[in-house]
């Protein structure tokens, strides 16, 4: 179940030209040693949210290839799936067994109807208002049956995405079966997406609903360790929860990271950025930029609200071509705790603040997710984003592969190339990790292999975004140019 310390690729599979055959030629072609691992975004059937609807995971979807092309890769690399656990699609033939055949459907216990949840049918008002939720109301849908009648049935997201009853006897075979199948189509990893809504307990939040969750994850994480897959619950909140499923010895998110080195490369300050990482978990995936925006709410009480307000507003004076309603309900944005735009351009498309908050990146404790927008240093997609109008496409740019093959010449995606080769190789950064501050400008971060006699070690200055990175092999230093 090892998997490598070194860089992984989050990507769709039709996002580095057209389908996965063309994916792994651009990494063939251009990021040998760049990256070891990939992160492929769900490449299902799908019926919406550009594959987090999934309608059969026994499926690739034709248009990006087959089963054969995603075995090839994982001849290579560490493989990532994504598997929602907490729902799918309302195009599945599951969903559609229910609605053609309602109490005689062998899925009815999959879904969690209204009428047999609640008492009564329906929540109270104090209910409603005490669940962490995505809408301005109850989280439903309405299922409407063959024969002509309908009832609520629980949907958080969108309404292409009906949640399972993670309790029910039928719903756990269904999450075993499935997982079972991905993990013998050459995962490494699976991803639990919307992890923490899928237990939904009356008297709670229904988020991260304890002792239930560890239940549902016990599940999930055993049923993959007989086939030597870890797991990852994809969870975004307060850090915290982190800190608490990293003591149970699973994998996380640094998802708090992005804003905290925001906030360093705004304000010039590297004691919120130090203190965290001091205190991090070690056994984890960090990431800046993903398939959605960048949090906010996991940064608090690792900044202040002030602190988290000031870097809010430096990201849209400093960022490059992005406003604020590009992440407000004009653009389709269902969270208001993320903001729409690529972390290069967040950093004003400057080449020398976006190395240095990879730098920050690469030295943190865990493996470095790279998305594959930030990995070519990409600005926001303003086209793609009008075109749409939903907010998070800003970040969702299409290259084709001749677009790729000119953008990997630019100075800093080269740079960004070098380091992550670094990063991948170095045995440094499978040994001990230390940092301080030397005064309120600069930190200190090293990395010490004592037993293969190596250490790495990192000097930034977050003011005048500068850094120096050396290496001492057996007591000889080192500079390592990028």
């Amino acid at each position: 179940m090892g998997i490598k310390n070194q860089a992984m690729l989050i990507t769709y599979a039709d996002s580095l030209g057209s389908n996965l055959k063309d994916l792994k030629s651009v990494l063939e072609k251009h990021m040998d040693g760049v990256i070891g691992g990939i992160h492929i975004l769900p490449f299902f059937p799908s019926s919406g949210d550009r594959g987090f609807a999934p309608m059969d995971y026994t499926q690739v979807d034709p248009a990006f290839g087959n089963w054969e092309d995603v075995r090839v890769l994982a001849e290579k690399y560490d493989l990532m799936f994504d598997f929602m656990v907490n729902h799918i699609s309302a195009q599945s033939p599951y969903f559609q067994d229910f609605l053609a055949n309602k109490d005689e459907s062998a899925y009815r216990s999959l879904f969690i109807r209204y009428r047999e949840f609640w008492p009564g049918g329906e929540p109270t008002a104090e209910q409603v208002d005490a669940i962490y939720k995505r809408k301005p109301r109850a989280p439903y849908r309405m299922a409407e049956f063959s024969d002509g009648t309908s009832e609520k049935v629980w949907c958080t997201f969108d309404e292409e995405q009906v949640d399972l009853d993670v309790t029910a006897p039928v719903t756990k075979q269904f999450i075993k079966d499935n997982l079972t199948f991905l993990a013998r189509q050459g995962a490494s990893i699976i991803r639990l997406d919307a992890f923490a809504y899928a237990n939904k307990r009356i008297g709670t939040d229904c988020f991260f609903v304890e002792p239930d969750i560890w239940q549902t994850l016990k599940e999930c994480a055993d049923t993959l360790d007989a086939h030597h897959v870890a797991v990852l619950p994809e969870i975004h909140e307060h850090y915290t929860i982190q800190l608490k499923i990293a003591e149970h010895g699973y994998y996380v998110y640094d998802f708090a990271l992005p804003m905290l080195v925001l906030h360093t490369l705004f304000s010039g300050r590297v004691d919120r950025l130090a203190h965290w990482l001091a205190v991090c978990p070690r056994k984890q995936f960090t990431t800046l930029d993903t398939h959605d925006g960048i949090g906010v709410v996991d940064v608090k009480d690792l900044m202040t609200d002030e602190e988290c307000e000031a870097t809010r507003e430096a990201l849209y004076a400093q960022g490059a071509n992005v406003k604020k309603k590009y992440s407000s309900a004009e653009y389709n944005n269902l969270d208001i705790y993320q903001i729409n735009c690529t972390y290069y351009s967040a950093l004003g498309n400057n080449d020398q603040a976006y190395i240095l908050a990879r730098v920050l990146q690469c030295f943190a404790p865990g493996i470095p997710q790279i998305y594959y927008v930030g990995l070519l240093a990409g600005e926001n997609d303003i086209e793609l984003l009008e075109r749409t109008k939903e907010g998070r496409n800003i970040n969702r740019h299409y290259y084709t592969l001749a677009e790729i093959d000119e953008t990997v010449r630019r100075p800093v995606v080269q740079q960004l190339f070098r380091l992550l080769k670094f990063r991948n190789t170095s045995p440094a950064f499978d040994g001990g990790f230390s940092v301080k501050t030397l005064d309120e400008n600069r930190l200190e971060i090293v990395w010490d292999n004592a037993g293969a006699g190596v250490s790495a070690k990192l000097l930034a200055d977050a003011a005048a975004r500068t850094f120096e990175i050396t290496e001492t092999v057996n007591g000889t230093v080192r500079r390592i140019i990028l």
